[in-house]
């Protein structure tokens, strides 16, 4: 039986050249942009007469998570839209409601019709 040597293009190249770059795929280039981060700004203005009307300044910044709080960013954690916990609120403020209700000597039928008021 006889092994053929797989040989290939950069095993034949000279040590320090490697050959045309390969292109990056998709995934690569996310990965490279989530890991550093890339920053995208841009001013729009609308002007009539010299005068300006409009200014809309943009300002994006895609990043990983794990970078975004290497810079101190962390907004998503207080956000309530975002936060499991925060999604509760209405039920525990309608049971804090009737705590107090209660311990103002008033009935939660009465603190219910209050509301409906």
């Amino acid at each position: 039986m006889s092994e053929t040597p797989s040989t290939r293009y950069a095993d034949l190249a000279p040590s320090g050249y490697h050959g045309r770059p390969e292109p990056a795929s998709l995934a690569d280039i996310l990965e490279r942009v989530l890991d550093k981060g890339i920053i995208i700004a841009g001013d729009i203005r609308v002007n009539l007469l010299e005068i300006e009307l409009l200014t809309i300044k943009l300002r994006l910044l895609v990043v990983s998570v794990d970078k975004a709080e290497e810079m101190g960013i962390d907004w998503w954690r207080h956000d309530p839209m975002l936060t499991v916990g925060e999604r509760g609120m209405a039920e525990e403020n309608r049971q804090l409601r009737e705590r107090v209700a209660e311990l103002e000597g008033r009935s939660g039928q009465e603190e219910r019709d209050d509301e409906r008021a």
